[in-house]
């Protein structure tokens, strides 16, 4: 299996939909130096076979797990995920819209021991050991590898006023929150009013929460009369497509507040409360409350719990781990690799660029157990691709492309200067169909 083909921005994910064949068409003019690792042996009789744990089995570590094995052979693999199947946070919001199920969203590891070959284990994890490169199950038995790759996701900020309530749902990570959301929509009486907050970047999918916005806006015009969206957004500017989102926000009547930073909440009432603080700068501080009957709150977020439970939590804010993007391995502990939206690495947190990162994790192992110790070094100019579709009307969506290089003097990913970042101009029903066909494309690329 010839690793340049899935180490660049081609192949099956980008021959489908046209923002990835943009980028595609672009991949041969030398911005995307593709590698030509030499696959790793099977291992003599007697000498063992190299072993990677990976820990989580969301899109970055299914897709690590996936192409450890179908690269490195010789490698045994052991996935260990807390739950039996994944769902994908990628068009979760429209289940919101009653326009897709839970069901359809929900994907299972099978593939991942039939066709590959990797050992998935359902358990909780008590202990990461950084030092003796062991991970204590919930069982209290241990697991020990030679690399340790830990893809745990996102976590959320405590917000003031919250505490344990469900009433302000932020169905961030698709499951019970999202079922949730939707049956509060779907409960919403005319001319009640819907609040939906965005923390400050970096947070999990950037056009997400403008996406999300637009879908519940024309879905509240087609189904509540009189009821209004108002979108509460911690940054100064919308992170991703802004002029599509502008455009379609006074299209579906959405009232936007930017340098809105919620300083409380009040899930308790009847007509729930946000109270923000203004922070644009150079201005007067003013506090303000916002009422509406239903909540969709999106707390700042930092990399799951595992992550500063191992001391990898290393980057400027303690959010996230830092790591060297030519092999994601920490630059805390070294032989732990941290991937998808836990690291810090200049990319988007997104499920495509987990995608990505996988392979140049993977691939990095692989050159790793191969040869004579210590190994081949990591593919020293490794490219990826951002892409996705953002719905801004229940039947029509536009597109979002972005590919990033290896930048050897900022040691992290920066946008390449061509193609750099591209989006439609507008929206359309021919990139609402294609915006399928790249996610279940990308879907049996991660899932195998």
């Amino acid at each position: 299996m010839d690793r340049r083909y899935f180490l660049s921005v081609g192949g099956v994910l980008l021959a489908t939909a046209s923002p990835l064949a943009l980028a595609d068409e672009k991949k041969s003019n030398g911005v995307r130096p593709t590698p030509t690792p030499t696959p790793a042996p099977t291992p003599s009789p007697g000498t063992g076979k190299p072993r990677v744990i990976v820990i989580g089995g969301g899109m970055a570590g299914a897709t690590v797990a996936k192409y450890l094995r179908l690269w490195g052979n010789g490698i045994a693999v052991t996935l260990i995920e807390r739950e039996s199947s994944y769902v994908s946070n990628i068009m979760s919001s429209l289940v919101l819209s009653g326009q897709r199920t839970m069901s359809s969203l929900t994907y299972n590891y099978s593939k991942l021991t039939s066709a590959y070959g990797v050992t998935v284990i359902k358990s909780d994890i008590q202990e990461i050991d950084t030092t003796g490169l062991r991970v204590k199950l919930a069982d209290g038995s241990y697991l020990s590898a030679d690399r340790i790759v830990v893809a745990p996701g996102i976590d959320f900020e405590d917000v003031p006023g919250l505490g344990t309530s469900t009433r302000m749902p932020h169905a961030w990570k698709a499951g019970p929150q999202t079922t949730l959301l939707a049956s509060q929509l779907a409960a919403l009486q005319p001319n009640q009013n819907v609040i939906l907050t965005i923390p400050l970047s970096p947070y999990r999918c950037p056009p997400g929460p403008y996406e999300r916005a637009c879908l519940i806006g024309d879905w509240l015009k087609a189904k509540k009369p009189g009821s209004k969206l108002t979108v509460l957004d911690a940054n100064a500017v919308i992170q991703a497509e802004a002029d599509n989102f502008t455009k379609a926000f006074a299209m579906h009547g959405i009232t936007y507040v930017p340098y809105a930073e919620i300083v409380s909440v009040d899930p308790a009432s009847s007509v729930m409360k946000v109270t923000i603080r203004d922070t644009t700068p150079g201005g007067a501080e003013t506090i303000t409350d916002h009422y509406a009957s239903v909540v969709n709150l999106i707390p700042r977020q930092k990399a799951g719990k595992l992550i500063a439970d191992a001391g990898l939590n290393n980057s400027a804010d303690g959010r996230f781990a830092n790591v060297n993007p030519l092999s994601y391995e920490s630059t805390a502990k070294p032989k732990i690799h941290v991937i998808g939206d836990a690291a810090a690495t200049g990319q988007p947190k997104a499920g495509h660029i987990a995608n990505q990162e996988a392979k140049v994790c993977a691939d990095a192992i692989v050159r790793a157990f191969t040869g004579p110790a210590p190994g081949l070094a990591p593919d020293p100019a490794p490219v990826t691709n951002s892409a996705c579709y953002s719905t801004i009307t229940m039947t029509q969506a536009s597109w979002l492309t972005a590919v990033y290089q290896y930048d050897s003097i900022l040691k992290k990913m920066a946008v390449a200067p061509v193609p750099g970042i591209a989006a439609s101009v507008g929206w359309s029903t021919g990139n609402f169909s294609q915006m399928n066909t790249w996610f279940n494309a990308l879907m049996a690329d991660s899932f195998a």
